[in-house]
């Protein structure tokens, strides 16, 4: 028993690492903690948008520990485009530390549930990064691409970003992105830019040829920042 109350009020630590978007509402960032709760029940609340059948109860258990190693690593904002080898590498270790604080089988249990997630190979560990992809989304259509704006992520990139590494292919998520992109909220897209996001979400199974159209039928905005200034028609957003 006090293994396990050692590695809970270790996995306390969770709650003080932020992330790089606000909660609706709030003026504070989000943690990393409270993102992996919003995951759990949001896989739980999509399962029937499964393209096969799969064990929920597993993705659950992914999701509530893919993001451990952040006890140690610290947050990196999904963007980033160098570096993921090495912190990787310093995830596992953060987990191996952490888990290690387990019972033996126990530990061994998690660290494969983290591994399965991240070599992102079986249906369930393809619908947990779908979803893990999908929320920070989701947040960033109801606040005007707050963490977009934040930290200067063109529309392009995000675009590509999310296709590349959300695997759309384990999760029909046309729906998801069909009501988000509706929402007025999104008004920092121009009539073009809604257009073409909600087209390339609409059919998610087919993301990666769809980006490929909508790359070259954008030259020029790509490269654009996004902007503060959310009634402009020409400013971009997450």
């Amino acid at each position: 028993m006090q293994q396990i109350i050692n590695f809970i009020l270790e996995v306390e630590k969770l709650k003080g690492v932020t992330r790089k978007t606000r909660p609706l509402g709030l003026d504070r960032y989000e943690n990393s903690a409270e993102h992996s709760w919003q995951l759990a029940l949001l896989a739980i609340s999509l399962e029937r948008f499964a393209e096969s059948s799969i064990d929920m109860n597993r993705v659950v258990r992914m999701l509530l520990v893919h993001d451990i190693g952040e006890i140690d690593t610290g947050d990196t904002i999904f963007f980033a485009e160098t570096g993921w080898e090495e912190r990787k590498a310093a995830e596992l270790n953060a987990v191996k530390r952490i888990f290690g604080l387990l019972r033996e089988d126990q530990a061994a249990e998690f660290l494969a549930l983290w591994q399965e997630f991240e070599q992102a190979a079986t249906t369930e560990a393809l619908f947990a990064h779908a979803v893990d992809r999908a929320m920070p989304v989701m947040l960033n259509l109801a606040t005007q691409g707050q963490s977009w704006r934040e930290n200067g992520i063109s529309y392009e990139r995000v675009v590509h970003r999310i296709s590349r590494r959300s695997r759309p292919d384990a999760l029909r998520c046309g729906n998801i992105w069909k009501c988000g992109c509706k929402r007025p909220t999104i008004k920092f897209f121009s009539e073009d830019e809604r257009r073409n996001v909600h087209f390339l979400f609409k059919k998610c199974s087919r993301a990666r040829e769809q980006i490929r159209h909508l790359s070259s039928t954008r030259r020029g905005v790509g490269n654009q920042k996004f902007t503060t200034n959310p009634t402009s028609t020409t400013s971009l957003s997450r």
